[in-house]
């Protein structure tokens, strides 16, 4: 879902809804975030861009038109809903920046991480944002949806040369495990769809402690977050190896090769301790197929969150259930410098006899 606030007001208004000081971040900006409710609990995150002086652009996974509205009572601004006026690609992996070069009216190797830019894709109006949820360099493209085929066409063939390939949810699902980048509905629940309060998370139990900017202006749940923050949360989002050896074993006790899906899985699964007692749950997982290893985000109990503590995670073959060795390991497991550095566009293209 998308939103265009416009007005004076502009980020003092959504600085007032999200985690972050909004009205502090520069035009041509763009900062990642999470809305709560007035007891701190989760109720979505995603991005806030600064598109001009009182003009900004907010991205979630769920429809808070209403939440915008309810709280905007004082504010000098004008909320639109701009989610069907507004389509979007994105371009990610390490040749990105090579595709949109020769199409883009600006010198895309300039733009730096986190930033947006208005610009001409294929002689069409575009907004362009150094922004991804692959963990790579990559881009996305905002535009009016009757040009979307246009825009689209024309990153297919700049991308022909390149070995660019068409991507969906599956592969982005893989991605976003290795990266370390949690979802909405799957890592953590939206308060709003919580039937009890054990099920929602606050930022720091969600992973997105890091968005929160206390030191400034009351927004909310605020009060709830800094006293979340002198006890202390109860659990912490963290990521998981799970045992390659181990789960080899485990297969080849039922004559079985071990089985690597192609894509993730967003089922919950039980973690335990050594000692055997329930500490959390495995929320995503997935083999990576760029690292080769078997990896999960899950939430877990304090202080089992604690990078190198050992776990074992509930794995099912032919219907019985077995646990797998597992370790809490640092969050992105793929962070390649070139997500933010400056991309160096590569020299020689990828034929088809190279690939």
């Amino acid at each position: 879902y998308k939103y265009d606030v416009h007005g004076p007001d502009a980020g003092a208004f959504l600085g007032r809804i999200w985690t972050r000081d909004i009205e502090s971040i520069k035009v041509g900006r763009v900062v990642y975030s999470a809305m709560c409710d007035p007891k701190g609990w989760c109720l979505d995150d995603g991005t806030v861009a600064r598109l001009g002086p009182d003009h900004y652009r907010c991205t979630s996974s769920e429809p808070w038109r209403f939440w915008l509205d309810r709280h905007s009572r004082g504010f000098d601004v004008r909320i639109e809903d701009t989610t069907d006026r507004i389509a979007a690609l994105a371009l990610q992996g390490p040749r990105a920046a090579a595709v949109l070069r020769d199409i883009v009216e600006w010198d895309i190797t300039r733009m730096r991480f986190f930033r947006v830019r208005h610009t001409r894709l294929a002689g069409v109006p575009v907004w362009i944002s150094r922004t991804g949820y692959t963990g790579d360099l990559g881009y996305e493209i905002w535009m009016d949806p009757d040009v979307a085929l246009t825009v689209w066409d024309a990153i297919v063939d700049a991308g022909a040369v390149h070995g660019l390939e068409p991507a969906g949810l599956d592969a982005l699902d893989v991605c976003r495990v290795e990266a370390g980048f949690i979802l909405q509905g799957v890592d953590y629940v939206s308060a709003r769809n919580c039937l009890i309060d054990r099920r929602k998370s606050t930022p720091d139990e969600a992973g997105l402690g890091w968005t929160v900017d206390l030191d400034r202006d009351p927004f909310i749940g605020q009060d709830a977050i800094l006293a979340e923050r002198r006890r202390g949360p109860r659990w912490g989002l963290v990521g998981l190896e799970l045992d390659q050896a181990a789960l080899e074993a485990l297969y080849d006790s039922y004559g079985l090769p071990p089985h690597l899906a192609p894509c993730a899985s967003r089922l919950a699964v039980p973690v335990y301790s050594l000692a055997g007692h329930q500490v959390g749950q495995v929320t995503s997982q997935t083999w990576s197929p760029l690292l080769k290893r078997y990896l999960g985000l899950g939430q877990v109990r304090r202080p089992f969150d604690a990078i190198g503590t050992e776990l074992m995670v509930e794995h099912t073959v032919e219907f019985e259930r077995r646990r797998v060795p597992a370790r809490v390991v640092e969050r992105p497991c793929f962070d390649p410098p070139r997500k933010r550095a400056r991309p160096a566009v590569p020299p020689t293209p990828i034929t088809q006899d190279s690939r």
